[in-house]
């Protein structure tokens, strides 16, 4: 047994943990899920600059529908996750058997949503861009792209169900390992399908990697997991259990509002930056991409923090959960301000590399050095976020990301943007971002730790 499964039995069994201990399960869990979020990093990056060298339109089409596939693609995972919250649960309180029988319904709930989301997204992909305020030569091919990203949305919520599941078991090092196996395979077919067929072949090329890394992760998931593992279970135990569907929406359905509501603001934020021009788009595009080197991290260690504390409740580690929660978000804003500063100094040379295009670049570096100074608190608002989603504690956390982002941030970045362009939606963006981090730090001081009651009707 490794020692990080020594530390999580202390964890579930009762046992005496120092301060060292719990130091080192938080950085053993957290550094293979930074990691994984890296490899993330690195395949939107490469995306990004490959598609960068054919044009402002060209990286304009994909950041024109990027929020709309935020959108659709997290929706269905935002209700897995609540699975894996219960799957922490169960797991934390040596309820096996019960996490696997929260893994089927998730299976048959998560991937029945996957297919209809698919469905609507192709039936909306024609005319999608257009409305968006795409200019014909972008929208035409956004909409292309857009198609090829909408049939690719189940095996994607298969890849984000699997993954999620394995983290909530404590197991951090199979998804990273198959993050680094998308990014490697994404950057052998982008190689080889962009020269041919442009935006669309980078959009061909991510969805390939998706199946390939898919197959990897459930099979591994279904077959290894010493947790999870379905293998031998015969088909007539995959039936639909409505108190465990009810209890996993209760978690997960609120993250699911927030995910439509928080991406019908990105959208609403596009179609602010749209009429700006496609270089404004283009720059917008590219510095969300680079500033997530700074942020995908935090959300790294915002996924260690949700499984610890997830597992601390189900073994009814009230000491564990105030340890754990300290711990992570001291160490997700101490990461995220180093990126920062990374970013800050470092921005001129990212945004080369992302685009030749001198107007996009000057855009992108003033975009990126606002940006900046917003990502301790953000920072706290990630980590913070994953330390209730650990307790199921996911509806105030939900309303108070809403409301900081459609009362603060569209309202100020509509009148910025008047007079200050795309700087302005940026300033908006880190005032919302800070304001936001300090709310989230405030209610985790606040927070009272209820205990695990078992397994509820």
């Amino acid at each position: 047994m490794s020692k990080k499964q020594v530390l999580l039995s202390k964890v579930r069994d009762g046992g005496m943990m120092t301060g060292r201990d719990k130091l080192s399960l938080v950085l053993w869990l957290s550094l293979p899920a930074i990691l994984g979020q890296l490899s993330t990093i690195i395949m939107q990056y490469i995306d990004t600059m490959m598609v960068g060298q054919l044009g402002a339109n060209a990286t304009a089409s994909i950041g024109l529908v990027s929020t709309t596939c935020w959108l659709f693609g997290g929706l269905s995972a935002s209700i897995g996750a609540g699975f894996s919250v219960l799957v922490a649960h169960h797991i934390g309180a040596k309820e096996n058997d019960g996490a696997r029988n929260v893994l089927r319904q998730a299976i048959m709930v998560c991937m029945s949503l996957g297919l209809l989301i698919s469905f609507f997204c192709v039936s909306i992909h024609s005319w999608w861009p257009r409305f968006l305020g795409g200019t014909p030569e972008v929208a035409a091919l956004s909409s292309k792209y857009f198609l090829v990203w909408s049939l690719t949305v189940p095996v994607m919520q298969l890849l984000f169900l699997s993954n999620g599941m394995l983290r909530s078991s404590g197991n951090m090092k199979t998804p990273m390992a198959l993050g680094v196996l998308m990014c490697v395979l994404d950057v052998v077919f982008n190689l080889l399908l962009i020269p041919i067929w442009g935006v669309v072949g980078a959009a061909l090329a991510t969805t390939i990697a998706a199946v390939v890394t898919t197959i990897c992760s459930f099979s591994y998931l279904i077959t290894k997991s010493p947790e999870l593992r379905l293998k031998g279970e015969p088909f007539s135990n995959f039936k639909f259990q409505i108190p465990i569907i009810r209890r996993s929406l209760k978690i997960g359905l609120p993250m699911a509002v927030e995910h439509v509501v928080f991406c019908a603001a990105q959208i609403v934020s596009t179609m602010i930056v749209a009429p700006l021009g496609a270089v404004a788009i283009a720059a917008n595009t590219i510095g969300i991409v680079v500033e997530s080197l700074c942020y995908m991290p935090g959300y790294g260690i915002g996924d260690a923090a949700t499984t610890l504390i997830g597992q601390s409740y189900g073994a009814k580690r009230g000491d564990l959960i105030r340890s754990f929660s300290r711990l992570t978000v001291g160490l997700g804003m101490g990461v995220m301000t180093l990126l920062g500063v990374v970013m800050f100094l470092a921005a001129p040379l990212l945004m080369s590399m992302m685009t030749p295009d001198l107007m996009v670049q000057a855009q992108g570096i003033m975009a990126l050095r606002i940006e900046a100074f917003a990502e301790p608190m953000y920072a706290a608002s990630i980590v913070v976020y994953g330390v209730f989603m650990g307790l199921g504690d996911t509806l105030v956390p939900c309303i108070m990301n809403l409301g900081t982002i459609w009362l603060l941030r569209i309202p100020l970045a509509y009148v910025l943007a008047q007079t200050m362009g795309l700087k302005g939606v940026w300033l908006a963006m880190a005032i919302e971002l800070t304001v936001r981090g300090l709310i989230f730090l405030v209610r985790l001081k606040m927070k009272k730790i209820k205990v695990y009651e078992g397994n509820k009707k």
